[in-house]
């Protein structure tokens, strides 16, 4: 029988007239990661909010570690880390220290909080910056003193926030090893993100909301088959060859797509069968290309299926304003 280590039931919020959260429904089981996608405004945050009891539900409930959010506040908040979107880390104290007042808030006792605190600082490759304020920090370093200091009490449930936004790809790299070594494990993480390959590599299930709404949820490979079919690529050597290339595929593929700048030719295909057929026909007809693969949808393709829109076009709309507003 699943254990659910986080569950949403029916959960509404609304602000005034607003309806930022519509009866949003889900559960996580125990030891995964449940990715929470959508672009800004859709009500992520709101939800995580009322997950984590940062804000009373209009109606609905929800449970984390067994525990109603609305019955039970304070065991909810015993049982959860959060991390959120920005630091909160006390830039004027060191990195030690920031772990160190957080045990004593959780009612650790001091030589619990050093053994935690060092057992975290390595674990978060911060041992070496452990007695340096956190000012000095870099983006990255302060992300990962964040998440160490959500995790001093060691709650089975970790709830983060957009926690990669402003870090540099490397950084982000790192921060995800991080992630996978704390499911490894045992936490469960609910991860909100409006960065697609970040949803792709790390959520078991995913749900995507817009509107305030859940539109989908799957497997990332039970969205990906969502959005339709893959498609064949076709790079062809010269620009001298593309028309007459372009004009080979579309004896093969009724939907064609050429991109002069780059000399790729996209066709929509059934599969490998397809991409068989169009690399004999170009063959046959002696036309020179530098390569022809079979691409797979991707989640930036589900988020277009879905929503209408690619996620690199939901930068920082007047819908989020709605959501900043009441955080």
């Amino acid at each position: 029988m699943t254990t659910y280590a986080v569950e949403a039931d029916d959960l509404v919020k609304k602000f005034g007239d607003t309806l930022a959260v519509d009866h949003v429904s889900f559960q996580v089981p125990e030891g995964s990661v449940m990715g929470v996608l959508g672009p800004n405004g859709a009500g992520k945050t709101t939800t995580v909010r009322m997950l984590t009891t940062m804000s009373r539900p209009t109606s609905g409930t929800g449970r984390v570690a067994g525990h109603d959010i609305v019955g039970d506040p304070e065991a909810v908040r015993r049982s959860m880390g959060l991390t959120g979107q920005s630091a909160t880390v006390d830039e004027l104290l060191t990195g030690r220290e920031n772990i160190r007042l957080i045990g004593r808030f959780a009612g650790l006792s001091s030589a619990a909080v050093k053994r935690v605190g060092d057992d975290l600082l390595e674990r978060f490759s911060l041992t070496d910056a452990a007695d340096r304020t956190a000012k000095t920090y870099s983006g990255g370093m302060r992300r990962r003193l964040d998440l160490a200091v959500s995790l001093v009490a060691t709650p089975p449930v970790l709830f983060l926030d957009e926690p990669t936004t402003g870090l540099d790809p490397r950084s982000r790299t790192e921060l995800w090893e991080v992630l996978r070594g704390l499911v490894h494990d045992g936490t469960t993480l609910l991860l909100t993100t409006q960065y697609l390959e970040e949803a792709d590599q790390l959520a078991d299930d995913i749900i995507v909301i817009d509107k305030g709404r859940i539109i989908a949820q799957g497997t990332p490979t039970q969205l990906k088959q969502q959005s339709g079919q893959a498609s064949v690529v076709v790079h062809v050597a010269t620009a001298a060859d593309l028309e007459r290339a372009a004009a080979v595929v579309r004896r093969c593929a009724p939907e064609v797509h050429v991109d002069d700048a780059s000399r790729r030719i996209t066709a929509k295909a059934d599969g490998l069968g397809d991409m068989i057929l169009i690399s004999e026909a170009i063959n046959a007809d002696g036309v020179d290309v530098d390569d022809i693969g079979l691409a797979r949808p991707s989640l930036d393709d589900v988020f277009l299926h879905l929503t209408g829109h690619r996620a690199e076009d939901e930068t920082d709309g007047s819908a989020e304003l709605i959501e900043e507003g009441v955080r």
